[in-house]
C-alpha cells in the first residue's frame, strides 16, 4: 500500500520519522518508548500459542513507572477460554503491581492493524487512563493509534462503581 492509500485508513507507515515524533508527541511517549513498545509487541508474537486459528498477536504495555511488559495469545481446545495477548501483558503487569498503564502496543500478522477485543478493550479500561494511547502495527509494521476512550466510547470503569459499603442489602 502506498503512504497516501495508508492514510486513507489512518495508517501511518512506521519508516516516517516525522510521523512517528508527532505521534508520540501527540500521545505522549518519547521516541524511545514508541520504539521499545513496537520492538516488544511485534516480538510477542514468537511467544503465542495459536495451533487452532494460527492468528498471532503480541502485545505490550508500558507501565506509568517505566517497566514494560510483554506476552502473546494463549489458546486451548476450548476456544472460548483462550487469553488474548493484551490481556497476558496486562495481568504481567498488574501481578508484578502495576496498576496504572501508559499505552498499549498490539502487533498482528495481517494488514491493516487489528484492534483490541471487546473483552480486552475493557480489561484495558480498568488499568489505564481514557487518554492513553493503544497503537496497532500490522505485518508491515505500519500502525493505527487511537485512545482509549476512541475505541471503548461510553466506557465503565471502576469509578463509575458505588462506594464500597453504600449499597443495602
Amino acid at each position: 500500500m502506498s503512504s497516501s492509500s495508508l492514510a486513507q485508513f489512518g495508517i501511518i507507515a512506521s519508516n516516517d520519522p516525522s510521523a512517528i515524533e508527532s505521534t508520540c508527541r501527540d500521545y505522549g511517549l518519547s521516541r524511545a518508548e514508541f520504539k521499545q513498545l513496537h520492538e516488544r509487541c511485534v516480538a510477542a508474537k514468537s511467544s503465542a500459542y495459536c495451533p487452532y486459528s494460527k492468528f498471532r498477536v503480541g502485545a505490550s504495555v508500558i507501565s506509568d513507572d517505566g517497566p514494560y511488559f510483554d506476552g502473546g495469545n494463549i489458546e486451548n481446545a476450548s476456544y472460548p477460554v483462550g487469553t488474548c495477548a493484551e490481556r497476558v501483558a496486562l495481568s504481567k503487569a498488574v501481578s508484578e503491581g502495576h496498576r496504572k498503564i501508559k499505552a498499549v502496543a498490539v502487533a498482528t500478522d495481517i494488514s491493516p492493524p487489528a484492534s483490541p477485543c471487546g473483552m480486552c478493550r475493557q480489561f484495558i479500561r480498568e488499568f489505564c487512563d481514557l487518554k492513553s494511547p493503544i497503537i496497532m502495527f500490522d505485518k508491515n509494521d505500519n500502525y493505527v493509534v487511537l485512545r482509549l476512550e476512541e475505541i471503548l466510547p461510553m466506557s465503565f470503569g471502576p469509578e463509575a462503581l458505588p462506594p464500597p459499603g453504600s449499597l443495602k442489602s
